[in-house]
C-alpha cells in the first residue's frame, strides 16, 4: 500500500491476501451484512428534491451454501489456524450446510486474514445485530483467543419498535477484540448528561463543580489508615482512611509534591482545600469528605445511547440503509488508534469509516465488492475533503481494464461506466426487465426545471439497431436526452443513427439528443453534453472543515 490512503474494488478476501501486508494495520472496523430480508439499495436524490424512483441494487446480503462457502470452509479447516478449524467443524456439525453456516465460513476465513494484518497493538471491532452475533463471537474467540476479548458494546441503532410478542429490537452489538494484551487505548470522553450533573455535582468553587465523597472505606485497619485524624476516628465506625487516587492526581496536576505517608497526604489535601470537614450539631467532627470535581466528560461506556441513528432527514445521510453515524466511528477510531495510524474497513459500503478516519488524521484502507460503493465513496470524500489524496485499485484505468471488467462481469461494468459519468445505475440488470434502461442522468434546463437523460450501456458487440432502440426508449420515457455508453468504438451507421435523433434545445442552446460515449472517452475525462454541465445524482456529503478533528463526544 505504500502508506497512502486507498480504496479497493474486489472481494475483500483476495484484497487482504494480495494487497495488505502482515501486521500493517492498527485498527479494523467491519459491519458485515447478514440476511436482513432486504437488498441493500442506494437511494438517489432527484433534481426536484424528491426521492428518485431509480433504486439500484448495491449488493444482496443473502448467503447460501455453495461452492464459495465450501471453499471458504476448506481454507479454514486445512489452514494453520487450528482453533478456528476445530470450531468451524463443530459448528458445521451442529448447523449443517445452510445460509448461516455459509455466512460463518465466509466470515471465519476473512477474520483469520484480518488477524494476520493487524499490528500487535491493533484492535478489531465487528458490528453486527443479534441474528448472528452469538455465532460470530465464537468465531472471534477462536481466531483472537478469548483472553483478547475486550468489550461487547451495545449501540441503540433505532428508536422504539413495537412488537406484540417480544421485546422491541433496537440495538446492535459491536465486539471489540485486540491482537494481544498490549493494545492501543486512548481515554475518550463523552458529554455528561445534564440531569446527572445537576443532581450529583451540586457544589461550585473556583476549581469548578464538585460532589462530596467520604474519605473512608469499610473495614478496620491497625496501621496509619486506622488512626484518628482531625478529630475523627474511623475505627470507631468500623472503617479506615481511603485516599482516592483522583485526590493524589489532582495535587500532582497542580505541581504539588505528594508525600508517601497517608496522614501527611490527608494534611496536604486539607491545606489545599480538597477536603471538607463537617461539624455535627453536638460539636463533634463528622466524616471528612473529599471534593470530587467534575471531569470534562464521562469516560466512554459499553452501552451507547448518546449517538442516535441516522434518520431520513440527517444531514450526513447518503441514502444507504445500513449507513452508520460518523460520530460512532469517530468514537471507535479515537479510542483505539492514533493520528497517522492505519484504519481498515473491509466492508466499507458508503464509506463512513474512511470518512471518519480522514477527518481524524488517520490513514485508511476501504474495500468493497461493488463499483457502486467505490464510486459513492470517491464522491463522498472529494466533496467532504476537497484536498484529499487517495488511490483507487481494481477499477478500469485504460481500455484493457474496461474490457477485462466487461468480460468478467457485465453488470459491474455497467455500474462502473454509468457512475463514472455521474449517472445513476438502474437496477443492475440482475432482476426483472430493465425496459432498455441501464441508468439515468439528471440535470436542469435553462428554466431550472428538472430533466433527465436515459442511459443505455453495451459492454460487448454493438449494432445500429441498439441506437434505434435507445431512440425509441427516449420517446417512450419522454426523456430529454439519450446517452449510449459502449465499450467499443461505434460504427459509422451507429453515429448516423445518433445524429438523426436531432437536438434538444433549451435557453437558446442545442445539445445532441442522442450522444455516444465510449469507455475510452470516459476514461479520458469526456462527459455528456448537458445544459450548463449541471448534473445531479448522488446526494452530496457535507464538506468538512480543513482543521476538522473530533470534539469531545
Amino acid at each position: 500500500m505504500g502508506g497512502a490512503n486507498a480504496l479497493y474494488y474486489g472481494d475483500n478476501l483476495s484484497v487482504l491476501r494480495e494487497s495488505i501486508a502482515t501486521e500493517s494495520v492498527d485498527l479494523i472496523y467491519l459491519d458485515p451484512p447478514f440476511n436482513s430480508s432486504a437488498s441493500y439499495n442506494v437511494l438517489f436524490k432527484a433534481p426536484g428534491g424528491e426521492q428518485s424512483a431509480a433504486q439500484i441494487e448495491a449488493f444482496d446480503d443473502t448467503w447460501h451454501w455453495n461452492e464459495s462457502a465450501e471453499r471458504a470452509f476448506d481454507d479454514v479447516v486445512t489452514g494453520p489456524h487450528s482453533d478456528a478449524a476445530i470450531m468451524l467443524r463443530a459448528m458445521r456439525s451442529a448447523l449443517g450446510e445452510n445460509d448461516m453456516m455459509a455466512y460463518l465460513a465466509m466470515m471465519a476465513v476473512r477474520l483469520i486474514e484480518m488477524h494476520r494484518v493487524l499490528k500487535p497493538t491493533g484492535s478489531l471491532y465487528l458490528h453486527c445485530d443479534p441474528t448472528a452475533s452469538h455465532y460470530l463471537k465464537i468465531i472471534l474467540d477462536a481466531v483472537f483467543e478469548p483472553v483478547n476479548f475486550r468489550s461487547e458494546i451495545i449501540w441503540k441503532r433505532t428508536f422504539a419498535h413495537g412488537s406484540a410478542k417480544r421485546w422491541g429490537d433496537v440495538h446492535d452489538t459491536i465486539f471489540h477484540y485486540s491482537r494481544n494484551s498490549s493494545f492501543t487505548w486512548n481515554r475518550v470522553l463523552q458529554q455528561h448528561d445534564e440531569s446527572y450533573v445537576e443532581d450529583k455535582y451540586r457544589f461550585n468553587d473556583s476549581r469548578g463543580r464538585y460532589r462530596l465523597v467520604v474519605l473512608t472505606a469499610p473495614g478496620v485497619r491497625h496501621g496509619e489508615s486506622g488512626k484518628p485524624w482531625e478529630g475523627y476516628d474511623p475505627t470507631s465506625a468500623g472503617r479506615h482512611w481511603a485516599v482516592p487516587s483522583r485526590a493524589i492526581d489532582s495535587l500532582r496536576a497542580e505541581g504539588i509534591a505528594v508525600p508517601d505517608g497517608l496522614q501527611m497526604q490527608l494534611d496536604l489535601l486539607l491545606a489545599n482545600d480538597y477536603v471538607r470537614i463537617p461539624q455535627k450539631r453536638d460539636g463533634s467532627t463528622g466524616v471528612p469528605e473529599f471534593k470530587l470535581y467534575l471531569d470534562p466528560g464521562q469516560p466512554i461506556q459499553d452501552v451507547v445511547l448518546d449517538i442516535p441513528p441516522l434518520n431520513s432527514q440527517a444531514q450526513e445521510r447518503l441514502g444507504y440503509p445500513t449507513q452508520k453515524p460518523v460520530a460512532l466511528l469517530e468514537r471507535i477510531i479515537c479510542a483505539s488508534s492514533n493520528e497517522g495510524e492505519v484504519v481498515l474497513d473491509p466492508f466499507c459500503g458508503c464509506g463512513t469509516t474512511v470518512h471518519a478516519a480522514q477527518k481524524l488524521g488517520r490513514k485508511w484502507i476501504g474495500i468493497d465488492v461493488t463499483h457502486l460503493s467505490i464510486g459513492l465513496i470517491e464522491r463522498r470524500l472529494r466533496k467532504a475533503f476537497p484536498a484529499v489524496q487517495f488511490e483507487v485499485h481494481g477499477v478500469p484505468r485504460d481500455h484493457a481494464g474496461a474490457t477485462d471488467l466487461a468480460e468478467r462481469d457485465k453488470y459491474e461494468f455497467q455500474k462502473w461506466i454509468v457512475a463514472a459519468i455521474d449517472g445513476q445505475p438502474y437496477k443492475g440488470g440482475r432482476k426483472g426487465m430493465d425496459r432498455g434502461i441501464d441508468g439515468y442522468l439528471h440535470f436542469r434546463d435553462a428554466d431550472r426545471k428538472p430533466q433527465f437523460a436515459i442511459i443505455s450501456v453495451k459492454g460487448g458487440g454493438t449494432k445500429s439497431g441498439d441506437v434505434r432502440d435507445l431512440k425509441g426508449t427516449i420517446e417512450r420515457e419522454k426523456a430529454a436526452l439519450g446517452l449510449f455508453l459502449t465499450l467499443n468504438e461505434p460504427s459509422r451507421e451507429m453515429e448516423r443513427e445518433a445524429v438523426a435523433a436531432g437536438f434538444y434545445e433549451t435557453g437558446g442552446r442545442k445539445f445532441p439528443r442522442l450522444q455516444i460515449l465510449t469507455a475510452a472517452d470516459v476514461l479520458a475525462g469526456k462527459r455528456p453534453q448537458v445544459p450548463f454541465g449541471h448534473v445531479e445524482g448522488y446526494k452530496a456529503a457535507q464538506r468538512e472543515a480543513a482543521d476538522s478533528q473530533a470534539d469531545l463526544f
